[in-house]
């Protein structure tokens, strides 16, 4: 039976999940099975430990701090799931000692075959880079170890676009496995060096699967000039490895040519807000429009809008008072940033079927079977479409305009060409001036 609920509520979390947020998925290593230890970073409170659901269809046991478990439902579910609690110091200053018995048992499920998932910073948080790597999943894997079997730890790194949003993109990057092998007898001053040794590497595999960055700003940053310098060498034009190159060249320009760094910065991203204020990407400058183009374009964004909006109308009726409900509810709840995506996500989830439920009796109500079916079946989709409308419309219009004024205003074209080429140049000297300190930070 708890296979079944865990199947269940990871199918109806999963498939919810995709809904919310655009999600892509690299994995570095495909073989998921056996005792298996995932470690993440957590800027996104209980949609973090969600995400796992996404990446792999086996069962994993959670560590979730202990104050969750006393929430109404939050804490059935915790339990439903078979998730262990964790005693942090400001929660239970006297309770410490019952984290033993979690890590013994996080140990035992591990050494008998199973996975679990920990975030060894200990804490979801809003700031754009690791903090400092807690000593519990290092623990854990000692016990297993000395219990004479081998493990794996799985790092899992998160980088959102803009994790309150609905359909905005969230990546989920699956580095390489770390192999912890069996140990004998170890003196108490061993131990302690082979779980600070072994935190390292957690921490080392960990920072090689997310950007780290010092700002959230720094993230436009680095994506553009990324973009740009791609462009310029005929590279790939997204590749994980090199934003987080430029993430630690745009650290150590900062910290040691600040003034340098800031007229860069301001440069990269004046020309990246002008590129979307007509809603393009460096690459587009590099096309030719022609007149037929730009306006099938056009006719197809106008059209998608005209033809859409009275679903729109329909949607916005059906679904005003809910959508109210859930953004009042985010805007007056007092949560952190880092909380406000699961309010917004858990709220959906629960309030997504009642509402369902409701219009489709409304439906049998006013037109029997016909209506029955037809709310049924459609009540979803028209919220999703309405939902995506609202987001979409004025992306649309800026598609349709973006492509007037590129195909109309070569002047404008030209300026911004330009200032990319010239950003280009710049981007490219700075990364043969970085790039060889970089490679001997990374060989030491």
């Amino acid at each position: 039976m708890p296979a079944v609920f865990y199947r269940l509520v990871r199918g109806i979390v999963a498939f919810a999940l995709r809904l919310f947020y655009r999600v892509e998925v690299v994995q570095h290593t495909g073989d998921l099975s056996g005792p298996v230890m995932f470690v993440g970073n957590h800027p996104n409170s209980l949609i973090d430990p969600a995400l796992v659901f996404v990446i792999t269809n086996r069962q994993v046991t959670f560590l979730a701090r202990e104050p969750l478990f006393r929430v109404p439902v939050m804490g059935w579910l915790l339990r439903g799931l078979k998730a262990l609690p964790v005693y942090r110091k400001q929660d239970h200053p006297g309770l410490m000692e019952k984290n033993e018995g979690t890590l013994d048992t996080a140990a035992s499920a591990l050494s008998s075959g199973l996975a679990i998932t920990i975030f060894p910073e200990g804490k979801s948080h809003s700031a754009p880079q690791l903090s400092e790597i807690k000593t519990g999943c290092a623990r854990i894997a000692l016990k297993v170890a000395k219990a004479g079997k081998a493990m794996r730890i799985i790092p899992i790194g998160l980088t959102y676009e803009q994790k309150h949003r609905f359909k905005s993109r969230v990546h989920i990057e699956v580095g390489q496995a770390l192999l912890v092998e069996a140990v004998g007898t170890l003196t108490p001053e061993a131990e302690q060096e082979w779980v600070r040794s072994l935190t390292d590497r957690v921490g080392d595999a960990m920072r090689s699967v997310t950007l780290n960055l010092e700002d959230w700003e720094d993230l436009g940053l680095i994506e553009t000039a990324d973009q740009l310098f791609a462009l310029k060498n005929g590279f790939r034009e997204k590749d994980n490895d090199r934003l987080r190159l430029f993430s630690k060249g745009a650290s150590l320009l900062r910290n040691e040519q600040p003034d340098r760094f800031d007229d860069i910065k301001e440069d990269i991203l004046s020309f990246r807000a002008r590129l979307e204020m007509i809603n393009a990407q460096p690459g587009d400058l590099q096309v030719h429009y022609r007149g037929q183009n730009v306006a099938m374009f056009v006719l197809r964004n106008l059209g998608a809008i005209l033809l859409g909006f009275p679903l729109f109308a329909l949607g916005v009726v059906l679904f005003f008072a809910p959508f109210m409900f859930l953004r009042m509810l985010a805007m007056l709840a007092p949560v952190s940033k880092d909380r406000v995506a699961t309010l917004k996500f858990v709220s959906a989830l629960l309030m997504v079927p009642l509402w369902w439920t409701l219009l489709t009796v409304a439906g049998w109500y006013l037109a029997g079977t016909v209506g029955l079916v037809v709310a049924l079946a459609g009540a979803l989709p028209l919220a999703l479409f309405t939902r995506y409308f609202l987001e979409r419309r004025r992306a649309a219009i800026n598609d349709a305009m973006a492509f007037l004024r590129m195909g109309n205003r070569s002047r404008l074209r030209q300026h911004l060409l330009f200032h990319g080429e010239r950003l280009q140049e710049e981007i490219q000297g700075l990364v043969q001036e970085i790039k060889p300190r970089l490679d001997d930070a990374e060989g030491t």
